[in-house]
């Protein structure tokens, strides 16, 4: 593969390599390298410093070391997966792979989200399943800068359009310059987009990714988020991914569609033709799994303070462990489909924050959980979730805290996901919301700075 590599390289005429892994909070984290340092490492890997697990999404150290880095913070060995090979569009000269993290050559970092989803996926292998998988985005875009941001402190933006003008035509098209552009480059680098329109409110997009086989598609999935802030800035906009950016207009969702398929990928287990629902039995058990485990495993779905903001009544984000056909006020939607091909299942609870690798891990790996133990998810809702009576679905926590505890406690997501990686996420989001405690907010002092 190396030597293809190599002639792809002089045919493109690429000059400079950008690898980049992912971190506890999706960040992609990386560094540009020399023709030549790339092929010296190609295949052994090369040094990364161990400190990106140790930091958080404001490369501020956790209080609490991590467990397994070094007191030094030593470099970690970073290999290079060459299946990941893709030419960056808005940099034609530039070639780009992703990095996995490794102790050494035989042990994999086992704080790597890209390892964790390997092992789920792995897990459904076993059991006789291809999991594929397809993310889709809203996110907010305006008429700033990285520099404005910080002048204006992050009030007072300009969006890039004004109103709220949901499916709009005439407002994708006056921004058909952005719309080309991500749809163009993004098919370019091998992030192949079924869809992309606005959404209800001043300048926000919703952007559906193709689905594919679970690691690409969770791999797409951190690039597109990536390549769209890449895109704006080359345009003088600025996109946010935020869950919920602003209280006057609905949250940003990151919802994951998932089925089950065999290892040849040429049956989709989740479809049967002969029940009444159109879904077959293992696509219910798998919904039961992800039912019961949804409130234990929700702060790895709804990873910042700010996610549980959009989880709110009527928001068009859950509540509660719901389930239905078709059904988008609960937190995962049965999708018959149109046939066997498109039955699948919609994760709801993530919004544009959750880290694709891992939230698709855990919501795997609670369905595959489901199949094993063969769990009933009860009978679908048909009425709207947030009217539904409170002894028919456990409620979800309703803040990072609560749900910080609830994984913390969960023996079940430790038995599925590995006691090392949730210790570590624990204290990584405990440390989140200690930040969050110590915050003064704006809200704190309209409200209390005068009059109390």
């Amino acid at each position: 593969m190396l030597e293809q590599i190599k002639r792809t390289f002089q045919e493109k005429g690429i000059h400079k390599v950008k690898l980049g892994g992912f971190d506890i909070d999706g960040i992609l984290r990386g560094k540009y390298v020399s023709i030549d340092k790339f092929l010296s490492v190609a295949e052994k890997g090369l040094g990364f410093c161990d400190v990106v697990f140790n930091w958080d999404s404001n490369d501020e150290l956790y209080g609490t070391p991590a467990k397994l880095t070094g007191d030094g913070y030593p470099d970690l060995l970073a290999k290079i997966d060459l299946d990941t090979f893709r030419q960056i569009p808005w940099e034609p000269d530039t070639a780009f792979f992703i990095l996995d993290f490794f102790h050494d050559q035989e042990t994999p970092f086992p704080l790597c989200p890209r390892r964790l989803l390997r092992t789920v996926i792995d897990q459904a292998n076993e059991m006789g399943f291809q999991p594929f998988a397809s993310l889709e985005y809203e996110y907010f875009l305006f008429k700033e800068t990285a520099d404005s941001l910080e002048e204006k402190g992050f009030k007072n933006l300009v969006p890039m359009s004004p109103g709220a003008f949901g499916y709009s035509v005439l407002r994708a098209s006056a921004a058909a310059e952005f719309v080309h552009t991500v749809v163009d480059s993004m098919a370019e680098y091998d992030v192949t987009l079924e869809g992309i329109h606005t959404e209800t409110g001043p300048g926000v997009y919703e952007t559906a990714i193709k689905y594919d086989m679970a690691l690409r598609s969770a791999d797409k999935a951190g690039l597109f988020k990536t390549g769209v802030k890449e895109i704006c800035t080359k345009q003088g906009l600025v996109a946010t991914f935020m869950a919920k950016w602003s209280p006057d207009y609905p949250g940003c969702s990151g919802h994951l569609h998932q089925s089950l398929w065999d290892l040849d990928a040429e049956r989709n287990y989740f479809s049967d033709t002969a029940d009444s629902l159109g879904i077959s039995g293992t696509m219910k058990h798998y919904i039961g799994g992800q039912k019961q485990l949804m409130p234990e495993m929700m702060a790895l779905v709804c990873p910042t303070v700010n996610s549980y903001k959009r989880i709110v009544p009527g928001s068009w984000a859950p509540v509660n462990a719901s389930w239905g056909i078709e059904n988008r006020t609960a937190a995962i939607r049965a999708i018959p489909g149109q046939g066997e091909k498109s039955t699948r299942v919609e994760y709801r609870l993530a919004g544009a924050d959750a880290h694709p690798h891992i939230a698709l891990a855990a919501s795997l790996a609670a369905g595959l959980y489901g199949i094993r133990h063969q769990i009933d998810p009860e009978d679908p809702l048909i009425t709207n979730a947030y009217e539904a009576d409170e002894n028919q679905f456990e409620s979800l926590p309703q803040s990072l805290l609560d749900a910080i505890n609830r994984l913390d406690q969960s023996d079940t997501v430790r038995e599925i996901l590995g006691s090392d990686f949730v210790d570590h996420y624990v204290m990584t989001r405990r440390w989140e919301y200690d930040n969050f405690s110590k915050a003064v907010t704006d809200w704190e002092r309209q409200r209390y700075f005068e009059i109390i």
